[in-house]
């Protein structure tokens, strides 16, 4: 064997082993972080990396708090019980840094609040100061675990749609005032409207029965395209490929305006006839092309010993297609769990998961961290419907490559 050529032929590999790795990397980092970061409490989520996870956590804004804050407040602040600046209550007066500066600027007992010493006269030092201020204040008031900062937290908040100063782990834990108004803090939480529990139901309700619609009609079309002679085959299917290139958003409006004529806007019956509609272009097109690539010798077989379309429809083609039918199912049913759109459109008083997300956001912003978790908690399902189907995807992709 040619030495030479073994060495050609292993650089020759080395750009497409890069590629893929740095594809991989791609892919497989910010996925890591994004659920390093699911686990990881408020605080740490907001002052350092997910990369630091394993490593001593260093709370920004200690020095500022101890030069300006601790000859009062003390080191923990609660020396002063009726300003407790470990009290979350307190502390969530003050989301800004001018907030914050706005307050300080109010006398005290007639004196300036901060004497000794003073801010500086610069107003955007004396923010960044306070930035670093209010946030050790806030690392303050939390009662997350010191440690490596992890905790279920997040996935707790964004399953019950908690928007607190706290946790809702913690308010409830503590009798929270916050937890006792809207949560009795049991498994009924996990059906609050506002959580993603709730949108969890709605993302499988609305699904379940667009894939098994869209799989239903269009293995019946594609069957009659591919073994029934009738009048204008190919010109309906032509159309029917032609089809696939009309841009969805354009009937969101007609679409939506006769929803509301006649009863269905925000009705899952709606939204079911949206995604089946547009849907079926494609997965007919799929199964057609599968289906049509069969024996025909077989078929004809069948037809010979007296059996008609139905029972080889049955007993024939449904078999043999069915890794085409489940790859048709792997399709269909990612492109609606992630839709956005046409569930924010049709559906906006059920709330799917893709739409809760955005609604968890509290309008300050305040409470961002817990995305991280709800972004998991969107595609466990999809991840489980991939993996157990995964056999008869690949199959269905390589279906028709070998012969033998």
């Amino acid at each position: 064997m040619n030495p030479f050529r073994s060495l050609n032929r292993i650089f020759r590999a080395i750009p497409v082993n890069l590629a893929l790795i740095l594809m991989c990397a791609m892919w497989i980092i910010p996925t890591l972080g994004l659920f390093v970061s699911s686990f990881r409490d408020k605080e740490s989520v907001r002052t350092s990396g997910w990369w630091t996870v394993l490593s001593p956590r260093a709370v920004v804004g200690q020095t500022e708090y101890s030069t300006y804050c601790a000859s009062c407040h003390g080191p923990n602040g609660n020396a002063l019980p009726n300003v407790d600046l470990s009290d979350p209550a307190v502390v969530a007066q003050y989301t800004r840094d001018y907030q914050l500066l706005a307050m300080l600027n109010q006398p005290v007992n007639g004196e300036s609040h901060l004497k000794d010493p003073t801010l500086p006269s610069n107003p955007n030092e004396s923010l960044a100061i306070l930035g670093n201020v209010l946030n050790y204040m806030q690392s303050l008031s939390t009662s997350a675990n010191r440690g490596l900062g992890l905790t279920l937290s997040n996935y707790a908040d964004a399953l019950v749609g908690y928007k607190g100063t706290n946790t809702y782990l913690d308010d409830c834990a503590t009798s929270g005032a916050e937890a006792s108004i809207k949560f009795k803090c049991n498994a009924s939480d996990l059906l609050n409207p506002e959580g993603m529990g709730a949108a969890l139901i709605n993302s499988i309700l609305v699904t379940v029965p667009s894939t098994l619609l869209v799989i239903a009609i269009a293995a019946f079309a594609a069957y009659a395209f591919a073994w029934l002679d009738f009048r204008g085959r190919q010109w309906m299917f032509a159309l029917l490929v032609g089809l696939q290139i009309v841009p969805l958003q354009m009937t969101l409006v007609p679409i939506s305006r006769i929803y509301a004529q006649i009863g269905m806007q925000n009705t899952f019956i709606g939204i079911w006839l949206f995604h089946t509609g547009f849907g079926l272009p494609y997965a007919i097109y799929l199964l057609r092309n599968f289906i049509g690539s069969l024996p025909r010798e077989i078929f004809e077989s069948a037809y010979l010993d007296g059996a008609n379309h139905w029972r080889a429809f049955r007993n024939l083609a449904l078999p043999l297609a069915m890794p085409a039918i489940a790859s048709l199912g792997i399709f269909q049913f990612l492109w609606v769990w992630n839709d956005f759109l046409v569930a924010k459109i049709f559906l906006s008083a059920h709330p799917v998961l893709t739409v809760q997300i955005t609604n968890l956001i509290d309008p300050r912003g305040s409470n961002w961290h817990i995305l991280t978790g709800a972004a998991f908690l969107s595609f466990i399902i999809p991840m489980i419907v991939f993996f157990a189907f995964q056999k008869y995807f690949v199959r269905g992709m390589l279906a028709g490559s070998v012969k033998g």
